[in-house]
C-alpha cells in the first residue's frame, strides 16, 4: 500500500471521529492532546540522528566531487527565490482582494512569544558541539556540526576513511529506523486529524476568519497546481511536473494537519530519495536547509495577515512605503523561523506588530484564535517548497535518477 494512502486512511479515521464526537468532554480532549504530543515526539525521535550522520556522509561526498559550491548556490538561491516569490504573491493577493475587517478585540495584551537574531546565532554555536545534537526543534546546529565534520573528513581522506565508512553505515541504519517510525506515524495521524478538526470547526463557527481561510486556500492551490509546476517546466524542462506534486502529497498532508515542519521533514527525506530518486548526498543536504530556511509559505501568510490587521484597525489606505516594509520584513523574518517548527508564522506576525508600532502592538490578538489554521497553511506550502526546491537542486546538479510513477512509495 502506498505511504500516502496509509496517511490518508489515518486522516479519514480522525476526521470521522471528530465529526461523530464534535462536543467531546475535557477528558477526551486531554487524551487526544496527549496523543498528538506523543505523535510529534515519535515523529521527531530519529530526525536528528538521521540528519547528523547523513549530512556528514553527504558533505564528504559533495566536497569530494567538487560540487559543494554549485549545490550550495542552487539550494540557497532556490530558497531565497521561492520565499521572495511567495511573499510577492501574498502582497498581490492582499491588495487585490480586500478582506472584511475583523472585529477589534478587547483582550488584554499578554506576554508575546518572541525571538531574537542573537539567540539564533548563539544557539548555532553552543559551548559544546555535542549540545547541538540535543535540540530536536532547531536543526541548524546539528546540521552545521555535521557539515564541519564532513568537510574535515574530505580534507583528510586517508585518515578519515574508516570514520566515513562508519558514518555512512550509521546513516543507512538510522534511515531504516526513521522509515519504520514514518510507517507508525500514519496511525498517529488519527489523533492529529481529530484535534485539527476540532480546532478548525471552532474557528470556522465564529464566522470571523472564513474569508481569510478562503484566500489562503486559493493561494495554496495556486502555488501547488500552477506556480511550482510552471517553475519546474521553465527551469528544469520537466515534462511531467505533477509527478513531483504527487511525491509531495504525504509530506504536505503531515505538514498541513500537524503544523510542524520538522514532523514532515522525515517524510520529505523518504519521498525525495525513494520516490523522486534524488541521490542521498543531495537529499540529505537540501531538505534540512529547506526545512530551516525555506519558509516562504510563512512569508506569504504573514503578509496577508498583517495587512488584514492594519485594515481591521483603520479604513485608511496602506501607503506604498508601508507595503514595501511589510513585504520585506515578512521576507526577512521567514528566515528566522528555523528554531520554531510549530507556530512560527504567528510568532512572526506578533513580531511584525511590535516592530511596526503606531499603536498596533496588540494587533496580533485579532488572529490569535485562528493561529492553528494560519500556521497550517504556511506549513503546508513550506512542505511543497521543500519537495519542489530539492528536486530543482537535484536536476541542476545532475543528482537525480528518475523513478517510474508506479515505484513511488
Amino acid at each position: 500500500m502506498k505511504l500516502w494512502l496509509k496517511y490518508l486512511i489515518g486522516i479519514g479515521i480522525g476526521l470521522a471521529f471528530a465529526l461523530l464526537f464534535p462536543q467531546a468532554g475535557n477528558r477526551t480532549q486531554n487524551i487526544v492532546s496527549f496523543a498528538v504530543e506523543l505523535v510529534i515526539r515519535l515523529g521527531r525521535f530519529t530526525l536528528v540522528p538521521v540528519l547528523f550522520f547523513s549530512v556528514v556522509s553527504a558533505c564528504y561526498r559533495i566536497r569530494e566531487e567538487k560540487m559543494i559550491l554549485k549545490t550550495s548556490l542552487w539550494t540557497f538561491g532556490t530558497i531565497a527565490s521561492t520565499s521572495f516569490i511567495l511573499m510577492l504573491l501574498g502582497v498581490i493577493s492582499a491588495f487585490l482582494v480586500k478582506l472584511p475587517r475583523i472585529p477589534i478585540t478587547t483582550e488584554r495584551v499578554s506576554e508575546a512569544a518572541s525571538f531574537t537574531w542573537v539567540t539564533l546565532v548563539t544557539k548555532l554555536f553552543p559551548f559544546s558541539g555535542f549540545e547541538s545534537l540535543i535540540d530536536g526543534a532547531y536543526l541548524l546546529p546539528a546540521f552545521a556540526f555535521a557539515l564541519l565534520i564532513g568537510f574535515a573528513a574530505a580534507g583528510e581522506k586517508g585518515a578519515a576513511k574508516p570514520a566515513v565508512v562508519l558514518f555512512d553505515s550509521l546513516a543507512r541504519i538510522m534511515y531504516i529506523v526513521m522509515s519504520f517510525f514514518t510507517e507508525l506515524l500514519a496511525v498517529g495521524m488519527i489523533a492529529v486529524m481529530t484535534k485539527w478538526t476540532w480546532d478548525s470547526i471552532a474557528i470556522i463557527k465564529t464566522g470571523v476568519y472564513n474569508y481569510l481561510i478562503i484566500m489562503l486556500t486559493v493561494n495554496l492551490l495556486l502555488v501547488a497546481f500552477v506556480l511550482y509546476p510552471v517553475i519546474l517546466r521553465l527551469l528544469c524542462h520537466e515534462t511531467h511536473p505533477y509527478r513531483v506534486l504527487y511525491a509531495a502529497v504525504c509530506p504536505f498532508l503531515v505538514a498541513f494537519f500537524s503544523g510542524d515542519t520538522n514532523l514532515s521533514l522525515a517524510l520529505a527525506l523518504r519521498h525525495g530519495k525513494e520516490s523522486l530518486g534524488i541521490r542521498r548526498r543531495v537529499n540529505a543536504f537540501t531538505f534540512p536547509l529547506f526545512s530551516v530556511f525555506g519558509r516562504g509559505g510563512a512569508a506569504l501568510v504573514q503578509v496577508i495577515c498583517f495587512i488584514l490587521i492594519l485594515r481591521s484597525y483603520s479604513s485608511l489606505g496602506i501607503p506604498v512605503a508601508d507595503a514595501i516594509w511589510i513585504g520585506l520584513i515578512s521576507f526577512v523574518l521567514s528566515f528566522a523561523l528555523g528554531e520554531i517548527p510549530s507556530g512560527g508564522p504567528f510568532v512572526a506576525i506578533t513580531a511584525m506588530c511590535l516592530l511596526y508600532g503606531r499603536n498596533f502592538e496588540s494587533g496580533y490578538l485579532l488572529l490569535k484564535n485562528a493561529a492553528p489554521l494560519i500556521c497550517a497553511f504556511a506549513c503546508g506550502i513550506d512542505a511543497l517548497t521543500a519537495i519542489f526546491g530539492s528536486y530543482i537542486v537535484s536536476v541542476k546538479t545532475q543528482s537525480v535518477s528518475h523513478q517510474e510513477l508506479r515505484k513511488f512509495i
